[in-house]
């Protein structure tokens, strides 16, 4: 096989003229006679049994081209791309010079290439500070949420429906005097002021007492998910079956010896204010890491080529639909849902993939100008952790993967990198 490469008019793209000997075409060809004869029924001949130049006789001599086309081609392909070290993000564009029997397969691919990023200021970038602070209002809005959860119920019976009680109804609603599907419950348990019906349903259960019977009357939001429905004015017919009412317990010793492993309500504060402060320090790290990376590629001078920004879009669908198939949805289904194309949900992606891989071609960059490296020892700590984590700890096939070392030292590089942009930062207040 013989490759010429020439860069095109257009920037981040490369074009190949291969040339493959007529032999190995000639070779393909016979590969896929043999794989196809036995569909072939010619006159004369059992079905399957028609020599091969009896079958391009009768079909005409293209007829194994497409195939053996194929087949040749793609494996010339990643020859040439690996021999010459070019990085394609895209498919390629593919056009044939020359094809026929006894004669060298000639033709030309153009491929769109990883574009090389031209770094601009990218040590001492200016960012804003990140700083989250625990105070006593956020624990003691961890500590209601721990009430909440311990929180006791209590019947009510003599008294009427108050905000915050929970409500134990029957409910059937009605539109143009009709029932419609889903509008019927019985013995549902509604807590009054949570916001989960209607608007102005649940105001007026206030007031309501045990065993009373009372019409509701609501309008649907314009935006309600049922268009049968939206904007339409409903009665719902209500009964009142039972009145409760949450008894929070005393935040005390005792409530923290009960709900914690702690003896003292001072201790459980502290234990919350220590997982708050860690929790704000992750948040702070990841918040800086990506204001400071932001900084830095809106310095960065860069031209993404089209694949590349179609291959990013089509690997966060993939990861959508993957996501989705946890919880028994196809995306199709879930587009459906939306209203909306594949191809429209991948244009309001592009963007965010943009942004994606202009912070790998500029971290890629830094690498390069800081002359980053992952050590083997940092390559196998790396590589004993992940395996200790899938549970492969005695796999010795796993740690001497090539594939894995290479993506966990790449991995370590870009954690480097991003550690260096930001110790080389300056914060502002």
């Amino acid at each position: 096989m013989n490759c010429k490469v020439e860069k095109t008019e257009n920037a981040n793209e490369v074009k190949l003229e291969l040339t493959v000997e007529a032999a190995k075409f000639d070779e393909a060809m016979k590969k896929v006679y043999f794989k196809s004869a036995k569909y072939f029924n010619i006159p004369g001949f059992r079905k399957g049994k028609a020599p091969m130049n009896i079958v391009e006789k009768y079909y005409g001599k293209e007829i194994f081209y497409e195939d053996a086309f194929n087949d040749v081609a793609q494996e010339a392909l990643e020859e040439a791309v690996k021999e010459n070290k070019i990085e394609v993000v895209s498919r390629p564009d593919i056009d044939v010079t020359q094809i026929g029997k006894g004669q060298d397969l000639i033709f030309t691919a153009v491929f769109q290439v990883k574009p090389e990023a031209e770094l601009g200021k990218y040590k001492g970038i200016e960012v804003k500070k990140i700083e989250y602070n625990v105070t006593d209002e956020d624990i003691n809005h961890e500590l209601s949420h721990m009430q909440e959860h311990n929180a006791r119920l209590i019947n009510i019976e003599d008294r009427p429906v108050e905000k915050g009680d929970i409500t134990v109804i029957d409910f059937e609603g009605f539109v143009d005097g009709k029932a419609f599907e889903g509008g019927k419950a019985e013995n549902h348990e509604l807590e009054i002021g949570s916001n989960t019906f209607i608007p102005g349903f649940e105001d007026q259960i206030i007031g309501m007492k045990i065993d009373e019977e009372k019409d509701i009357n609501v309008k649907f939001p314009d935006e309600y998910f049922s268009k049968d429905l939206a904007g339409k004015d409903a009665t719902f017919k209500v009964k009142l079956h039972e009145i409760k009412k949450k008894e929070l317990p005393e935040l005390d010793d005792d409530f923290a010896k009960d709900t914690s492993e702690f003896d003292t309500l001072d201790e459980l504060k502290k234990s919350i204010k220590d997982k708050m402060e860690k929790e704000n320090e992750q948040k702070q790290k990841y918040e800086t890491e990506e204001e400071v990376i932001k900084a830095v590629c809106d310095n960065m001078k860069v031209d993404i080529p089209s694949g590349m920004i179609e291959t990013e879009t089509e690997n966060m669908l993939k990861d959508i639909e993957n996501r989705l198939s946890y919880q028994g949805l196809k995306l199709d289904q879930y587009l459906k849902m939306l209203g909306k194309t594949k191809e429209e949900m991948q244009k309001e992606y592009e963007p965010q993939a943009i942004e994606a891989i202009k912070s790998r071609l500029m971290l890629e960059a830094v690498i390069k100008a800081e002359k980053i490296e992952a050590t083997d020892d940092e390559i196998e700590e790396k590589m004993k952790e992940m395996a200790k984590n899938y549970g492969r700890e005695n796999d010795a096939e796993f740690m001497k993967n090539e594939n894995v070392a290479n993506y966990i030292k790449e991995g370590i590089k870009s954690e480097k990198a991003v550690n260096f942009l930001v110790e080389n930062a300056k914060f502002k207040k």
